[in-house]
């Protein structure tokens, strides 16, 4: 019995040293002063392909149990069924025209995130109809989504559409701005942040077999803390264009 009681008064004992929530939440952000969006790695929410590295058994990229059609987060490494989906709340969107080096050449990354719009009239279409520069490279207009994956913890991400699915990401604003509320007779433009798109993978057959997206309009948002980090992603990426746009025209003085 004196066992048993030592053992319970141990556990007390731990259990007073643990600390709260409460405690937390009152130290706040302490720790990430020198954080911007420089230092973090977004996850991209990648569709996963036949060609995708993710799914090779041999290749070192290779994630255990990716099969082409399944979306992937590339910093938690989850990966979710298409043909199931997943929730996602859209909170900011930005079209970009980044340049690639020719995929020959297998760099990976874009030589620039952003050329801007303008770039295009240096460009000349090639017999694919891609876009590219005197020097070689390409320029792929890209529809980027940044979201909120709704889980038992929600997960922040970029979606990059491109090529055929640019058609996907215009259907999905359209959907996105026809949202309204109606409050005493009068209409007001739903924040795209308050409502919940069911997202999919499907099967896209021609000269080859690929896969694109599928959204459409699940519910509202119901869940206020759910709502909270939405729009906390969304101001935050706001605020990080407002800068990158006001360092970019300092430089054009």
């Amino acid at each position: 019995i004196n066992m048993s009681q030592e053992t319970r008064n141990e556990v007390t004992k731990k259990e007073s040293n643990l600390p709260t929530s409460s405690l937390f939440i009152k130290d706040a952000g302490q720790g990430l002063e020198n954080m911007d969006k420089d230092d973090l790695a977004l996850p991209f929410l990648k569709l996963l392909q036949t060609s995708s590295d993710e799914t090779k058994k041999k290749h070192s990229s290779y994630v255990e149990g990716a099969e082409p059609g399944m979306f992937y987060n590339t910093v938690s490494k989850k990966l979710y069924d298409g043909i199931k989906g997943i929730e996602v709340v859209p909170c900011y969107y930005r079209l970009a025209f980044p340049e690639w080096a020719p995929f020959e050449r297998k760099e990976g990354r874009p030589i620039s995130p952003d050329r801007g719009p303008e770039v295009l009239s240096q460009t000349k279409k090639d017999a694919n109809n891609k876009d590219v520069l005197p020097n070689g490279n390409i320029i792929i207009k890209t529809a980027n989504h940044f979201v909120i994956i709704n889980g038992d913890r929600p997960e922040k991400a970029l979606m990059a559409m491109k090529s055929t699915q640019l058609k996907v990401s215009r259907q999905w604003n359209s959907n996105i701005k026809n949202e309204f509320e109606i409050l005493e007779g009068k209409t007001y433009p739903a924040p795209s942040f308050s409502r919940i798109y069911s997202l999919k993978s499907v099967e896209i057959t021609g000269n080859f077999t690929w896969y694109g997206y599928s959204v459409k309009l699940l519910k509202k948002v119901e869940d206020t803390a759910l709502y909270q980090i939405a729009k906390e992603f969304y101001t935050s990426l706001k605020a990080s264009d407002a800068k990158s746009l006001a360092s970019k025209e300092d430089t054009n003085f």
